[in-house]
């Protein structure tokens, strides 16, 4: 597994994969893609075709519908495929405040760690845009990140003659940048979603790509740091959420026991239809007490399932113990 610096304090577990066909390319059951690129690339779009199905928002005309980092998951080819969609890295409606929150939430979602980092560019013109672009991967992802990134071009529909061809013909600053990458790129018709040759020889160089990096995906010092917080925020959820649980159906308990006994005391003193009538109203004042007990239970499994989600929308740097102290309940809604 690629390191850009070794540690023995937030070891990883090993990668579990079903053995190879041709004893080469992993055959994976699980990628975890991160998309990045300039405003208006086509990251959302190219996510979308990936998933074939409309799972993030996307634009046209260098519009940046996606403002926040966000991540779905689907099956793909016979494979769990998670995919993490990054803001415009140069929207210029976000403050550098903001674009930085949005990377740690990346880091968070692609934990423990992509298979695969995908640089989003517009086939034709090379601009300055993009080219600050993939020198973003190593800001965010680390010096290694580049042995697991390749260049995903889209508008594939302007291509006439193949996209070999257009790499050819490509300007040098071009050259350079797939060079860096170990040429590794391919291309995406978005209008043709139903095309999904396309998607499958992606993933195609995507197992390539981790068979060339020892069939691991990508991880760094940040990547495990990060990943032993995200299970000890989720623990720690997990643990307020149960406390919260037993205390609501404790103070349920106790409200509707009072009742019961209520109404056992005075069905003491009642005789014939009067005392049948107290027993029913027993019988419904239980199922009641049941009936909310259940639900209360169903709510904070729910809570419960969604700690991962949770913990993954706040960044390293801001107090969890305080966002959880101050609306635990509603967490899961804050994000949704």
């Amino acid at each position: 597994m690629a390191s850009s610096k070794s540690t023995d304090d937030y070891p990883l577990k090993a990668w579990q994969r079903r053995s190879s066909i041709d004893g080469r390319r992993p055959n994976m059951s699980m990628s975890r893609i991160a998309l990045v690129g300039k405003t208006g690339s086509g990251k959302s779009s190219s996510a979308n075709t990936i998933l074939g199905r409309d799972a993030f928002r996307s634009g046209v005309s260098g519009y940046s519908v996606t403002r926040e980092c966000s991540k779905e998951t689907g099956e793909v080819g016979g494979r769990e495929v998670t995919i993490v969609d990054t803001p415009g890295l140069f929207d210029t409606s976000l403050s550098e405040e903001t674009v930085k929150r949005e990377i740690a939430k990346c880091v968070n979602m692609s934990a423990p760690g992509p298979h695969a980092i995908i640089v989003v560019i517009k086939v034709g013109t090379f601009t300055e845009e993009d080219r600050s672009a993939v020198k973003k991967v190593e800001e965010i992802f680390g010096k290694d990140a580049r042995k697991y990134t390749m260049i995903l071009f889209t508008h594939g529909d302007k291509v006439k003659g193949g996209i070999e061809k257009c790499v050819e013909e490509a300007g040098e600053d071009l050259k350079l940048i797939l060079n860096t990458f170990g040429n590794r790129y391919h291309i995406f018709n978005n209008m043709k979603t139903n095309d999904r040759t396309q998607v499958c020889e992606l993933f195609e160089k995507i197992d390539d790509m981790v068979a060339d990096n020892n069939g691991d995906f990508y991880s760094n010092y940040t990547y495990q740091k990060v990943s032993k917080m995200l299970e000890e925020r989720e623990s720690m959820l997990k643990e307020v959420y149960e406390k919260k649980l037993q205390e609501e159906v404790e103070a349920l308990k106790s409200k509707y026991d009072k009742a019961l006994c209520a109404l056992l005391a005075e069905n003491l003193t009642l005789k014939g239809a009067e005392k049948e009538g107290r027993n029913r109203q027993r019988e419904r004042t239980l199922k009641r007490r049941d009936n909310h007990i259940q639900e209360t239970k169903r709510f904070y499994d729910g809570l419960k399932n969604r700690t991962r989600y949770v913990v993954e929308q706040v960044p390293g740097t801001e107090d969890f113990d305080d966002i959880v102290g101050r609306y635990p309940e509603t967490l899961s809604l804050k994000w949704n």
